[in-house]
């Protein structure tokens, strides 16, 4: 078909469609005479569409419409067959105000909510002291300064990796997003700090951006959000893992502050000190304890103490055994007695014979339990004498101290000249060193005593 039937055609389908309304953001206006040319951008995406509109319709009931207004109007798409070009002819005009975008912004909120993106439990907690903070700021931003000068008051090591882009706008949720993303491929950042400074709720609107809140709620590193001043509430807010009131609170919340942590780590080293100090006085009163015990200072004293159980026990013996005997003479006597009464003159030697057993088997569990209570007494003898220094002593070693009457364990520590004072088995020596070598019991070792040498050798004395 020719151009003309083909123009035709098309301007006849595109009028059959009828008037729509359509929301957006005015980003160029052109006027002339009664004619006014309007370019409607959207608020989130690279698109837009002209308009045609009378000026009278730019000064109507609901107010006058300038670029980079909001607004909702009516339109209906003209196909001009001669140049082939679309226009959108508008009967109405309505500037969006504060109202109806908070409406909107408070609708996806509760959408988010209802997803889970503002949980408490999807939020992950900052590191303590991070490798690098990504910073997102505006170009040339007093926020970028707070954020930085403040930081490194605190931690003056802190290392930033800023991406400066539009914070306000309809660029600046892709803006933001995309600089996110690039934060977020860099292993080095650890935490990403999002921050602006304060404005009216028109210029933080890109903060509460369906697309830039996905963005954040999906990144893998935690996020700081700090906007504005502390009435400043957009929904970046919730989303983030951490909400800071201002640039400058965002700085306090990403690192610690070295003279505190200096601090703590003085309080934490003292108290350590006072716990080893406590320690060492604890261990140092059960030690004074152990060697003031009876047993150490007089070891004789255990010998003594079985001696006198083993004497208790043969006195209760000899006891036992006379109180038995005489038991068993009075029954003697009775029986003799009513043997002389009964004339029992059969079972008198039978009787006779009984006794005397008895007397043999009572007699022989008292020598028994007085044997049992010496070998007892005997063994406890040499095992104390095993303890005992002066056994050590008697074997022919000594005990060596050294002037300030420090005990002498290795040879390396004593000087050449020294005066030694050595406690032998009965009496004392000095001596002068003249050399020392260092330990050789790994050539000439010295056998060990055991207890059966010991108690063999106790009783080769005995």
């Amino acid at each position: 078909m020719p151009v003309r039937t083909a123009s035709r055609l098309l301007g006849d389908w595109i009028r059959r469609t009828g008037a729509i309304w359509v929301e957006g953001q005015i980003s160029q206006l052109r006027r002339r005479g009664s004619t006014a040319w309007i370019t409607l951008r959207d608020t989130d995406a690279d698109m837009s569409i002209p308009l045609v509109t009378a000026t009278g319709k730019l000064m109507g009931e609901h107010g006058v419409v300038n670029e980079g207004d909001r607004v909702i109007l009516q339109a209906k798409p003209d196909y001009f067959a001669k140049q082939g070009t679309l226009n959108w002819r508008v009967s109405e005009i309505r500037p969006v105000g504060i109202g109806a975008l908070l409406a909107q912004i408070e609708q996806l909120k509760q959408t988010l909510a209802a997803e889970g993106l503002f949980d408490a439990d999807r939020k992950r907690p900052l590191p303590f002291l991070p490798t690098r903070v990504g910073l997102i700021c505006g170009r040339a931003a007093a926020a970028r300064q707070d954020v930085e000068v403040n930081a490194r008051m605190r931690w003056p090591q802190v290392q930033f990796e800023v991406r400066e882009t539009a914070v306000q706008g309809t660029k600046a949720p892709l803006a933001i997003s995309a600089a996110l993303t690039e934060l977020v491929a860099n292993p080095q950042v650890d935490v990403i700090v999002i921050t602006r400074g304060g404005g009216n709720a028109e210029d933080l609107l890109a903060f509460s951006n369906e697309t830039l809140l996905r963005a954040v709620a999906a990144c893998p590193k935690p996020v700081v959000s700090a906007i504005g001043h502390e009435e400043d509430h957009p929904l970046l807010d919730d989303v983030a893992d951490l909400r800071a009131s201002t640039p400058t609170d965002a700085a306090k919340r990403i690192v610690p502050d070295v003279a505190e942590e200096l601090r703590d780590l003085s309080l934490l080293q003292g108290r350590s000190r006072r716990v080893l100090a406590q320690r060492l006085r604890t261990e140092q009163d059960r030690l004074n304890t152990l060697t003031n015990r009876p047993v150490m200072a007089q070891p004789t004293a255990i010998v003594a103490v079985q001696r006198e159980r083993v004497q208790e026990a043969a006195s209760r013996a000899r006891r036992g055994f006379s109180s038995r005997l005489g038991q068993e003479r009075i029954h003697l006597d009775n029986l003799r007695q009513r043997t002389k009464q009964q004339h029992p003159a059969g079972r008198l030697p039978a009787e006779r014979e009984r006794v005397a057993k008895l007397a043999a088997r009572s007699l022989e569990k008292a020598t028994a339990r007085v044997e049992r209570e010496r070998e007892k007494l005997s063994a406890s003898a040499g095992q104390l004498r095993s303890l005992s220094p002066q056994f050590v002593l008697d074997r022919g070693y000594a005990v060596i101290r050294t002037a300030d009457g420090q005990l002498l364990k290795d040879a390396t520590r004593v000087q050449i000249g020294a005066t030694l004072d050595a406690r032998l088995a009965h009496g004392s020596v000095q001596s002068v060193v003249i050399g020392s070598a260092a330990d050789t019991q790994a050539e000439n070792p010295i056998a060990p005593v055991t207890t059966a040498a010991v108690q063999e050798e106790w009783t080769e004395r005995e």
